[in-house]
């Protein structure tokens, strides 16, 4: 049994534009670290917060019952600890309210940090619900589009529905995603709140067509049907004005090839599927466009089946 260990949570996409609240996907590269140790003091405590600048985080509580990591952990501990307690550190990796999950990456490397302090840690899969706790206190809602990818990787399919139930998609040979991080913020709590409670049953259709076909062409690596079907008719049209490049952005993507565009979750971030062999270009043209804008701008380049929590050696 371990005394002391560090677990990285990628980020992610949510929604993938055609699954809103229950399509997401992980994204290699970037994303936040937790360590644990255990502790003589009974519960969950957190030591300390980091910011992407490596200084402590002018934002984020080190109260542990407001802190999305701590109250993952200590959903776990709770369940499972067999005395004594954990001190966590979190070193974020993922922006803030940058629609790449960044509190389910605190949540998710957290769960995965002290369930390996367990006697006898549990499979990844019986962790969602744990992530999830710390998750809900964030977004203010329980949608796991986020967590499941980070906790699992790939692309997860996982309803509101079917909680704690996920499943783990086939991912298309030879598509990569893009994604670029505008220098902007968007609520995802108050961006739930903006979206319309009722839609026409053309708008649903369609959207239930869109999605089917995306995950049948994903299935099959049918690149020409994931470009029919990458759609999102009913979320973007309601969020795309936050984002001010987004328009200047998705024409980018498009004129240099890429299959679909969307946002990553509410946005800001912003993302693309690509043949592999273009993504380099993609990402070039998406993060061009954006400073065009006058907005700086990273971009991240990812397979679809990255990889989702682990422990570092």
């Amino acid at each position: 049994m371990s005394e002391q260990v560090t677990a990285f949570a990628p980020a992610s996409i949510g929604n993938l534009a055609v699954g809103f609240d229950m399509l997401g996907l992980a994204l290699e590269g970037v994303g936040d670290r937790v360590s644990a140790c255990r502790t003589e003091v009974p519960g969950i405590t957190i030591r300390s917060v980091f910011g992407l600048d490596g200084k402590p985080h002018p934002y984020l509580s080190t109260d542990s019952n407001h802190n999305t990591a701590s109250i993952a952990a200590k959903a776990l501990w709770n369940d499972y600890g067999d005395g004594g307690g954990v001190e966590i550190s979190v070193y974020k990796g993922v922006p803030l309210q940058s629609g790449m999950g960044s509190s389910a990456a605190s949540a998710v490397a957290a769960t995965v940090a002290v369930n390996a302090l367990l006697g006898t840690p549990l499979p990844a899969e019986a962790l969602l619900s744990y992530a999830l706790a710390g998750e809900k206190y964030a977004s203010g809602s329980l949608h796991a589009d986020n967590v499941a990818p980070s906790l699992l990787g790939g692309m997860i399919f996982c309803p509101p529905v079917l909680l704690p139930e996920v499943v783990r998609l086939p991912v298309p040979q030879g598509v990569s995603a893009v994604l670029i991080h505008p220098e902007l913020q968007v609520n995802t709590a108050q961006a739930r709140r903006k979206l319309a409670k009722a839609y026409s049953m053309e708008q649903w259709l369609s959207q239930q067509a869109y999605f089917g076909g995306f995950i049948a062409a994903c299935a099959s690596s049918d690149i020409e049907l994931i470009g029919k079907t990458l759609k999102d008719v009913i979320i973007e049209p309601q969020r795309s004005s936050a984002v001010a490049c987004f328009d200047a952005v998705k024409e980018a993507a498009e004129r240099s090839g890429a299959l679909g565009f969307s946002l990553s979750g509410s946005g800001p971030s912003l993302f693309a599927l690509c043949e592999s062999k273009i993504a380099a270009r993609v990402a070039m043209a998406m993060q061009q466009a954006c400073r065009g804008f006058g907005i700086d701008c990273q971009s991240y380049v990812s397979s679809m089946a990255a990889p989702g929590a682990h422990i570092l050696e």
